[in-house]
């Protein structure tokens, strides 16, 4: 018997066996979604699920009314199927808008259909554009983003509703306990005051500031440089540490995507607490309790509470 030969077909035998691997046109392709910021792109892995691979622009901890676009971003828009973007000039100088037009990307405004609220800026009265910290108007987020994955990718429409539809019963549910936790804090001590206006929608929806029409408290002002309070005169300071003291806020919060150099300094001359760091602009690194949406506004709201109550 011819044992080398007995053997070579046994090998074959086995080998066909094996199963066949899959051919470049089995494989499911994902569509490539990119988001200008780590909200976005979160709502989108939300609603997207094993559908999509999500890519954003800004890092966790980035500011997106001062970011500089690069070589790396214009790239990545370029392999991307669909752009989403916040909108509202969150982007300063619309960055994602124009990064989308030169890649013939098709673009998404997330805010699309969101009543604004205003501030001033220069002396120009605004749009806010930072609306999605309201759970209410996080899904208007979510629901624009749904119709934007069905439109690129129509066959599976009926998953991203799905998705959708338990993440808005997430937001709800979010909703409800933000109201519950605020309830906490005594009425006279439900005062706000951040690094930068970013949480007008946040204190309007949860009644904080009453004083001051239910708006953020933010005595530095419009955050547009590369740090809150550069180039501050001494007269300016002045009136930043007695409109501190005026709003008898218990404790104040400086923010993720801002250096806190400034208001670290003005707090210790107000006497005043720090509250503690909330995330705005920006989500929180992979890892932390704040690199999602929901996370981010389960610890920013326990930070407010526990600093107020």
């Amino acid at each position: 018997m011819n044992f080398p030969l007995v053997k070579s077909l046994l090998i074959l035998g086995l080998i066909s066996l094996l199963p066949t691997p899959p051919s470049p046109a089995d494989v499911i392709s994902k569509s490539v979604i990119v988001a200008s910021t780590t909200q976005i792109a979160d709502f989108a892995r939300q609603i997207g699920g094993d559908q999509v691979v999500v890519k954003s622009i800004l890092a966790p901890g980035a500011d997106p009314h001062t970011y500089n676009v690069t070589p790396r971003d214009v790239q990545i828009v370029l392999e991307g199927d669909l752009c989403i973007e916040n909108g509202l000039h969150l982007e300063g100088k619309n960055w994602m808008k124009t990064l989308a037009k030169d890649a013939n990307k098709t673009l998404i405004t997330a805010t699309d259909g969101i009543q604004p609220l205003t501030i001033n800026q220069g002396g120009e009265s605004i749009p806010d554009p930072h609306s999605w910290f309201s759970p209410r108007n996080a899904a208007v987020y979510v629901n624009n983003i749904i119709k934007g994955l069905a439109t690129l990718d129509s066959k599976n429409t009926a998953l991203y509703q799905a998705r959708g539809k338990l993440f808005l019963q997430q937001l709800r549910i979010l909703d409800a306990w933000i109201r519950e936790q605020i309830n906490l804090i005594p009425p006279q001590r439900r005062i706000l005051v951040t690094t930068h206006d970013a949480f007008n929608y946040f204190c309007r929806e949860f009644k904080l500031n009453e004083k001051n029409d239910f708006l953020s408290i933010a005595p530095v002002g419009w955050s547009t440089g590369a740090e809150v309070g550069a180039g501050i005169t001494p007269e300016r300071r002045r009136k930043v540490i007695q409109s501190i003291k005026e709003s008898g806020a218990p404790a104040i919060f400086v923010e993720t995507t801002i250096n806190p150099k400034q208001i670290r300094e003005i707090a210790k001359e107000t006497g005043v607490a720090i509250g503690g760091e909330l995330y705005s602009d920006s989500m929180g690194p992979e890892g932390s309790a704040g690199e999602t949406y929901i996370g981010m506004m389960r610890e920013n709201t326990l930070l407010i509470v526990n600093a107020l109550k």
